[in-house]
């Protein structure tokens, strides 16, 4: 009998274990599927009041009034009247897939020793097992950048799905850019003696970016070689900079550095240039209009870095950049566990700059679609791109109406339970009830 129990006992905790994994990844679409009846944010500024939208093998094939559509021959329609349809939110610039957890080095995996890394590849280390991803759906993220970090070249990034057997399920856009970043023309530096913090000049930004001109002067050489041999793997990895089939993101904040990481990049040879951070681009929005720079703003629930700026500017900046015609994208940098707020950002830059609804969700849909080079698939709901979309009680910008009812992902419905979801139904009930 005794050993029974321990047989049993082993099986039910087997069980409970199964019940802790994330769920399996949404099967691929089998028939044509229409939601009819709600309210249609294209993610292009456009919204259509009682629409529908139409699907199959993960294509958008319909969208418009419900009047219009037509429902295909075996279709499932859905009545979604009185919710909301939006573009799956689009998180750029993030270590989600390459960390868990913070104080467990054996879940860290964004990072490589050395300087000069343009050949690591984030792409191979993504962990469509992490807890934190579908943490993402459930709040509307259905697409993700892994971004690679440390170093003065830190390697190149890829774009995935929030949902995926293994990262070649799951990838979207495969070594989308390499990241770069550009010595600070200030330094910060505290003392752990007298607990001190001062701001001084980098004595050592001039020998970074002599090293980044050595280095982009060999990998253009490099890249005018047909067939090299034998291949260099660091050099290799930077060619598609120079054929303008890959973006170099340079992390920059001050005015000054912008103009200045831009300026080199454009001698060097790079086709397509991305900033990344960009406090101070507010200052210098003419500069990247002219040249055709996007940039991708770090967190704005922040306090402005100046002591004289305006306490509101993280709040405004999206909007100026906006309004002054530059293509701008918001994102949670190397917060992966607040990654799933990200809608509230694009929410908060409605609020305090100036821009619509409509304008501020193209800031975590379109531009940021646009910005990775994956435009012609996600970012917008347009008629011949991929089914990647949210249905949602409200508006997902507002916490108050962020409430994700569906999420379909390259047209499967994908499962919204996530680590949290159970953690509150396991302990509401012991804390909810007096």
């Amino acid at each position: 009998m005794k050993k029974y129990k321990l047989i049993a006992g082993f099986l039910l905790g087997l069980t409970a274990g199964a019940q802790a994994q994330n769920p399996a990844p949404a099967k691929p679409q089998t028939k044509p599927v229409v939601l009819t009846g709600a309210t249609i944010h294209i993610g292009n500024g456009q919204v259509i009041q009682n629409g529908a939208i139409a699907f199959d093998k993960g294509i958008i094939t319909q969208v418009g009034p419900a009047a219009s559509v037509t429902s295909p021959s075996g279709a499932e329609t859905v009545d979604v009247k009185g919710k909301h349809i939006f573009p799956g939110l689009i998180s750029l610039n993030t270590t989600v897939g390459l960390q868990e957890i913070a104080s467990v080095r054996a879940t860290l995996d964004y990072r490589e020793v050395g300087e000069i890394n343009p050949h690591v590849r984030a792409l191979v280390a993504y962990n469509t097992d992490s807890e934190v991803i579908p943490t993402l759906r459930g709040n509307g993220i259905l697409v993700s950048q892994a971004v690679p970090q440390g170093g003065a070249i830190s390697g190149s990034s890829s774009v995935f799905y929030s949902d995926g057997w293994n990262w070649e399920d799951a990838v979207l856009k495969k070594d989308d850019g390499i990241w770069l970043s550009w010595p600070a023309f200030l330094a910060g530096n505290f003392d752990n003696e007298t607990f001190t913090y001062s701001i001084k000049r980098n004595d050592k930004r001039q020998e970074v970016i002599d090293l980044f001109k050595k280095t982009f002067a060999e990998a253009k050489a490099y890249a005018e070689i047909a067939n090299p041999s034998p291949v260099n793997l660091r050099l290799e990895a930077m060619r598609p900079l120079f054929a303008g089939t890959a973006n170099l993101y340079i992390r920059a904040d001050y005015a000054k550095d912008i103009i200045e990481s831009i300026r080199f990049a454009q001698e060097a040879g790079v086709k397509k240039i991305v900033i990344a951070g960009g406090n101070e681009s507010y200052k210098v929005t003419a500069f990247l209009k002219e040249n055709q720079v996007p940039v991708i703003i770090n967190t704005t629930h922040r306090l402005p870095e100046g002591v004289d700026e305006n306490v509101y500017l993280p709040y405004e900046l999206p909007g100026l950049l906006h309004k002054a015609g530059v293509k701008v994208a918001i994102t949670y940098a190397d917060e992966w566990w607040r990654t799933r707020n990200l809608g509230f950002l694009a929410g908060t830059a409605s609020g305090f700059s100036g821009v619509t609804s409509e304008e501020a969700l193209q800031f975590v849909t379109r531009n940021a679609a646009d910005i990775i080079g994956a435009g012609q698939q996600v970012g917008t709901l347009e008629k011949g791109k991929q089914a990647s979309l949210l249905v949602s009680d409200g508006d997902i910008l507002d916490m108050r109406g962020n409430m994700i009812q569906a999420a379909y992902i390259r047209g499967g419905k994908v499962n919204l339970d996530d680590k949290q979801k159970r953690l509150y139904e396991k302990y509401k009930d012991k804390y909810g009830k007096k």
